[in-house]
């Protein structure tokens, strides 16, 4: 059996060491889109920082790690699959046969359509070529204008700010992070930042950057009308599933390749993993791609355990889970955190210490959450909200004083145990 995965990322890679562990003897190639070792896009911030090498960003230490299991490594890019022959083109032309295939391609960074966004000076922040440009580029005081306060803009704006650089964010949005958080938290952030120094403009947009002699490289024009210098622009506006190689595949992609719980998508013998798939909500039922590594991790492990032993571990979905360091000040979204038709809302607030926390019901079912500065509750909200737990008279006391959580999550947890019985 040889079983092909497209991608090196942390769903390929625990996808092939899942393969092994189930499979001792099939052949496993991994092709890598990067002439690098397999690494953590989440490990990218630290080496901005300097506080790690860029070695230290690769999923695994030992260089022999894949050689000792036996996984073969190999640097290509996918320019197309033939389901129907079970092969794969290489950008160059070499071919590569498979039995089963997962396809855990990730996904690529995007750029806005605007005048001078391929200029020399601006970078993406999405690969690890990306950060050694970020590196070369800047140095304490350099003029840095990161466009983007989404999720993956302030894991940057994190590492850039401790690098000491004069930054600037603009954002689209009338908030930061805006799809994890609600207008009073995500404005609470942008305070947070404005605190330390950092330069927010929300609700406004890059509508051209041009490029100039003197000390600053760059002028970037908003679309408020103002003209911003800089010697770096980052670009973190967003990302796309990597699928354009899948045209005429027969493959069914959507925002991402569709999947059935199992992993598999609409032909058989092809898997998908990851940032490239569009996998279960636990919360909702519904299919999206959920683009966080620990989801990630478990498509792969769940897409190897299917291939190797047929269809016996359906996917129970994964919660939609969400946790940022902004400069020092924790935020988490989980589930729901937007509410639900008919729910309820129990919401504590004290913007002076930048502490938030808003809870989400549906009955009395914890069913989404978000919070600011408050992380003793994080294990609790995913607890809660991953089981699905009837909270009882629990319910109406949170919606007063959502900050006693831990009590009712204990209270839960010991009248489940009773309904249980004492021998459960």
């Amino acid at each position: 059996m040889h079983y092909v995965i497209i991608g090196a990322g942390p769903a390929g890679v625990n996808a092939a060491e899942h393969l092994r562990k189930h499979d001792p003897s099939g052949q496993i190639t991994m092709l890598m889109a990067e002439e690098v070792p397999p690494y953590s896009r989440m490990a990218l911030p630290y080496y901005l920082v300097g506080n790690i090498e860029a070695e230290g960003t690769y999923l695994r230490k030992k260089d022999n790690h894949f050689d000792s299991l036996n996984i073969e490594l190999k640097q290509g890019r996918a320019s197309s699959v033939d389901t129907a022959a079970k092969q794969i083109t290489l950008l160059g032309g070499e071919t590569l046969s498979y039995d089963k295939l997962l396809i855990a391609s990730g996904a690529t960074a995007t750029r806005p359509p605007i005048p001078g966004i391929d200029l020399d000076g601006v970078h993406n922040c999405w690969s690890l070529q990306d950060s050694h440009k970020i590196v070369a580029d800047t140095k304490p005081g350099s003029k840095v204008i990161l466009m983007g306060a989404g999720f993956i803009g302030c894991i940057i704006l994190e590492a850039l700010a401790a690098r000491g650089v004069e930054l600037t964010v603009i954002e689209m949005e009338n908030r930061m992070v805006s799809r994890m958080t609600n207008e009073v938290m995500g404005t609470m952030i942008k305070d947070w930042c404005v605190a330390k120094g950092i330069k927010v403009m929300t609700s406004t947009k890059v509508t051209e950057i041009a490029s100039v002699d003197g000390d600053d490289p760059l002028h970037v024009k908003t679309e408020g009308g103002e003209t911003l210098p800089a010697d770096v622009v980052i670009c973190a506006t967003g990302v796309r599933s990597n699928t354009a190689f899948l045209d005429g595949s027969g493959v069914n992609v959507d925002m991402g390749i569709v999947v059935d719980d199992f992993m598999q998508t609409s032909v058989p013998d092809v898997y998908a993993a990851g940032d490239v798939a569009q996998g279960k909500d636990l919360s909702t039922g519904d299919y999206y791609v959920q683009a966080i590594q620990p989801t990630a991790v478990e498509h792969g492990k769940l897409a190897a355990q299917n291939m190797v032993h047929g269809h016996k571990n359906p996917h129970p979905g994964n919660i939609n889970m969400n946790v940022l360091d902004t400069v020092g000040l924790i935020s988490t979204s989980f589930g729901m955190w937007m509410g639900v038709d008919g729910g309820e809302e129990g919401e504590m607030s004290d913007v002076d210490n930048f502490k938030y926390l808003n809870l989400q019901f549906k009955d009395d079912v914890l069913v989404g959450a978000s919070s600011l500065g408050m992380t003793q509750h994080v294990g609790v909200l995913r607890g809660l909200i991953q089981t699905g737990a009837h909270l009882g008279e629990w319910k109406d006391k949170l919606l007063v004083s959502p900050n006693r959580l831990s009590e009712a999550y204990l209270a839960s947890a010991q009248s489940q145990h009773v309904a249980m019985g004492p021998e459960a």
